[in-house]
Formats: structure tokens, sequence, C-alpha cells
């Protein structure tokens, strides 16, 4: 499926840029929240956009770093990740909610959009993100890759993400690897439990051979065999969307 980018303004508490991938289609189809990693809206971010607008999505990145650093994309050398770390910790909840959902009101506001709910899909402190945005109410399907700190920590606030557990209003997928060191595999169990105990359609996937990063082919812990599984199941959990 051919597919067409741009990079378009979402207005919401500030204005943000977006990195919106649409397939050419006259059809009214879903639409997909794609959340960065620490590193920004970069080449990597764009071509999982692009991808997901591919199988028929219309698909957009806002850029969830625009109050600390706008247009910011870096690549993945220690310096960048010093960098990305920084602003990281500048982000705050209420935020990167009000963000997020501005890209949901302006998904909505397009002809092509189907306006029963989006998906979102985060990496990296965007698997954190998009785990935190899982409670608002217009997200119906969730892929959380790698998304460290969600039992012990929340931007900017006094709880943690997985305090907010009972909130989340869809289906949630979440991938992990457990060569991961900076996620324990206790952090996972919690996880778990707490999606269990609240009754949240969920699957929690672990891929023994794979480090924090697999998916992305652009780093040095890409894990082919575990991505493309990983790839198959994110786009199975879409469907629910059609």
């Amino acid at each position: 499926m051919n597919v067409t980018t741009s990079t378009v303004n979402i207005s919401g508490d500030l204005l943000i840029q977006g990195f919106l991938a649409e397939p050419e289609t006259t059809e009214i189809i879903p639409a997909v929240i794609v959340i960065q990693e620490i590193f920004g809206v970069n080449d990597h971010i764009k071509d999982v956009t692009c991808r997901i607008a591919k199988e028929g999505y219309i698909a957009i990145a806002p850029a969830i770093y625009q109050r600390q650093a706008p247009n910011f994309a870096v690549g993945y050398s220690s310096e960048d990740i010093e960098i990305g770390r920084v602003y990281k910790n500048q982000t705050k909840a209420d935020e990167l909610l009000s963000d997020i959902q501005a890209t949901i009101d302006y998904l909505y506001q397009l002809p092509n959009v189907k306006k029963t709910g989006v998906g979102s899909i985060g990496f990296c402190f965007g698997g954190h993100v998009t785990y935190l945005t899982a409670t608002l109410p217009d997200i119906k399907a969730v892929a959380s890759f790698y998304g460290a700190g969600i039992p012990s920590w929340c931007p900017n606030d006094k709880n943690s993400t997985i305090t907010r557990t009972k909130d989340i209003k869809g289906k949630i997928y979440g991938f992990f690897g457990e060569k991961d060191l900076s996620i324990p595999q206790e952090d996972i169990d919690l996880i778990e439990t707490e999606l269990q105990k609240y009754n949240i359609p969920h699957q929690i996937f672990r891929y023994s051979n794979a480090d924090h990063g697999f998916f992305c082919d652009r780093r040095s812990s890409y894990h082919k065999e575990s991505a493309k599984d990983a790839w198959e199941k994110v786009l199975e959990l879409f469907t629910c969307l059609r």
C-alpha cells in the first residue's frame, strides 16, 4: 500500500509537531499513535509510523519532547542517550496525557479516520508513556515495548504509573526482553499482576534472547527473531480497531 507522509501541527495546551503517515485509500480506517523513544521522532520512529500506515492505518508520531527540545531527533550514541534522558526527566505526566489527547483530537478531525477509538504503540520511554496514556478513554489498543520504571516512577508525579492500571480502558500488550537489565523481571511480574487484578485484557510477551531496544534495527541490541514475532503480535492486536 502506498503511503504519503507530512509534518503536521497538533494544537493542544501547546502546539506540537507530528509526523503523519497516511495510506492511499478512500476508506474510513483506524488510527494509531506512535510514541517515541528518548531519542525523539527520529528515523526509526518515522519508519515504524510508515510501516503501520502500510498495514492500512493512519499513523502519527507526536513530538512529546516539544516543550523540552523542539525538533529533537538523534541517534543512539552514548551522548544521545544522556541528553535524551535529561529531556525525559523534564516531562510531566499531565502534559504527556494532554499531548496525546490533543493528538487523538487531531486524528478525529481527519475525514477518513474511524472515530471509535485509536491504537498506540511506544518504545523505551515511549513504552512507559503509552502505558500511562492507555488510561485515556479513546485508547483502545496499546502495544508497550520495554518501558522501564512503570512500577516505580511516573513523570513528575508522586505515584508510579502502575497505580493508574485500574483506569486502562482498552487492551494492552507488553513486550520485554529477558536480557534487559534496565527492567527487572520482578517489574514485569508486577505489571502482569496489576493487569490481572483489574481484569484488563492483556498479554505479556517475554523474549529470552532479547535485550532493551530489541525492536529497533538501528540499535546494536536489535534481535531480528524477537522483533519479527513482536510485530506480528502488534498487527494482531490492532485488528480490534477495525
